[in-house]
């Protein structure tokens, strides 16, 4: 991309396809890439990453676990998006993989990782017993004064495990604990 083509496009406008699907007046496009299947565009807005387009939808920017980018030569590349949902107070799991392939991703990658980042306070892994482990992640929610912390484990299997929620949960407690002053 040469670099008029990258002033052309820093400056340019989203379509008009992507501002309309925009029912909020105070959500703002970002970034927007063109998905190369199905049509349409995987737009990065204020509020979250979204499918204009095709099979739509929006994740929030503080339920995405994860976006990983794979670019190629042509400015095209690959998303592999794992969302996060709530399956219970203070505990997360991993949606399935939702790969979003672009033919021209633009400033998306960079807009994309900035967001996510920009949710994430802390995390740290720690080990259950035994086997597995769980992230421990505090984010930035919008409308939200405090930051929130929620438990990911690794295994899907091991949050039905009682040892293992038992010991999420004091590894929950103990992070919360070291963050609250004396």
């Amino acid at each position: 991309m040469s670099l008029l083509d990258a002033v052309r496009r820093r400056f340019a406008r989203p379509p008009e396809e992507v501002r309309a699907a925009l029912a909020d007046p105070d959500e703002r496009v970002l970034a927007w890439g063109v998905l190369a299947r199905d049509g349409g565009w995987l737009v990065a807005t204020s509020r979250g990453l979204r499918v204009v387009g095709g099979a739509g939808g929006m994740v929030p920017w503080h339920l995405v676990g994860s976006a990983r980018w794979a670019g190629t030569n042509d400015g095209g590349g690959s998303f592999a998006v794992t969302a996060l949902t709530e399956v219970e107070p203070g505990v997360q799991a991993r949606e399935p993989v939702v790969r979003h392939v672009l033919a021209d991703a633009g400033d998306l990658p960079a807009v994309v990782r900035k967001r996510v980042d920009q949710t994430v306070v802390t995390s740290r892994r720690t080990p259950l017993p035994d086997r597995g482990g769980v992230l421990l992640v505090a984010r930035r929610v919008p409308g939200q004064a405090e930051r929130e912390w929620t438990v990911v484990f690794d295994d899907d299997a091991d949050r039905h495990d009682p040892v293992a929620r038992e010991a999420a949960r004091q590894k929950l407690a103990e992070a919360l604990a070291a963050e609250q002053p004396d």
